[in-house]
């Protein structure tokens, strides 16, 4: 579909009848011989003598070369443009980050999958964690993910993308004490305030994952609460791990709620890897994936080929002109 982004280049299609009615015809001298029967030819054709007596006729090419090349050359300024058919492209509706904690804690081997592996044989809490984290962001479809790992120091391991076979990789990457012994809560809280940051979406959700307390953090874990809540950041934390423990191992469950509380999140608490699927199927009832839309419709510009009709035309109807002046020159003695 042709549209025009000018459309009030139009109001000039009648410029030339308003030019041909304000201004007189174009005239031009010439060399005339006086002729002593001249009297005589006027009494006989009973036409009088007058200025400008010789009127050049436009032939009828020339007269659709006027009006269609000014139709051209005002349509032409107009902007016509090709409108394509509509493009739905899909944006992200949510940025969401994944805090795992990868202290030593997490190479505990009590997390059992009843459903899936021999409940004699257990596995390490960050094994289960990544299994579910991977079924999790495979049902996020139109989410932009991203993932902290955190320990003595917290580690920017993928920054916010589409691209969740990128994430599955790095996810799975991710090794026991990389990160250091130690389990800095705060820290890690920290820096994803700071990438969340640069984020134009209207949702923000954090999930931290953690089996210990914080262990000294730069940053108290609920002043960085505080900082998230005014970014505008929601808190989900869950608990992996035995709540009995003491020592290094100990949950501070007190802190890990307060900090859900204070960012309006839901604190989850899994003792095992049943139950932290249970977690991930309660969130994502939680954080409901939406889709928001944008649709527009690609536009190509035409001026030029206006133009270019014009100028053709133009040049076609000269040429007619000068090969039929041509051809007069000849065949006169």
């Amino acid at each position: 579909m042709i549209v025009f982004d000018q459309v009030w280049v139009f109001f000039l299609l009648p410029l030339p009848l308003l030019v041909g009615w304000l201004l007189k015809a174009y005239a031009t001298q010439r060399d005339a011989l006086r002729a002593p029967i001249f009297r005589r030819l006027v009494e006989i054709t009973g036409k009088r003598s007058r200025r400008n007596a010789l009127v050049l006729r436009r032939n009828l090419l020339q007269k659709l070369g006027v009006v269609i090349g000014w139709l051209c050359l005002v349509m032409g300024g107009a902007a016509p443009q090709w409108l394509g058919e509509p493009i739905v492209q899909t944006q992200p509706a949510r940025d969401l980050m994944f805090a795992v904690d990868l202290s030593g804690s997490m190479e505990t081997k009590d997390f059992v999958f009843n459903d899936r592996f021999n409940p004699s044989k257990p596995i390490d809490r960050l094994a289960g964690v990544k299994t579910v984290i991977k079924e999790f962001v495979s049902q996020r479809d139109n989410d932009r993910v991203g993932l902290i790992v955190f320990g003595s120091a917290p580690y920017l391991q993928i920054p916010f993308t589409l691209d969740y076979v990128l994430f599955e990789q790095l996810l799975s990457e991710a090794q026991i004490r990389m990160a250091g012994p130690k389990t800095m809560l705060g820290d890690a809280i920290g820096l994803a305030v700071k990438h969340f940051s640069s984020s134009m979406t209207k949702k923000k959700v954090l999930i931290l994952l953690t089996d210990g307390n914080d262990s000294g953090s730069l940053v108290p874990p609920l002043e960085a609460a505080k900082v998230a809540l005014e970014e505008g950041i929601t808190i989900h934390t869950i608990v992996v791990g035995d709540p009995a423990a003491t020592g290094e191992q100990e949950l501070d469950i007190g802190t890990l709620e307060l900090i859900s509380a204070i960012t309006g999140g839901v604190f989850f608490r899994a003792e095992s890897a049943d139950e932290l699927t249970r977690v991930y199927s309660a969130l994502d009832k939680l954080e409901a994936v939406s889709v928001e839309v944008t649709t527009y419709r690609p536009k190509r510009s035409l001026f030029h080929w206006f133009l270019g009709v014009a100028f053709i035309l133009q040049l076609v109807v000269q040429l007619r002109m000068a090969i039929k002046s041509m051809r007069r020159q000849r065949v006169m003695p």
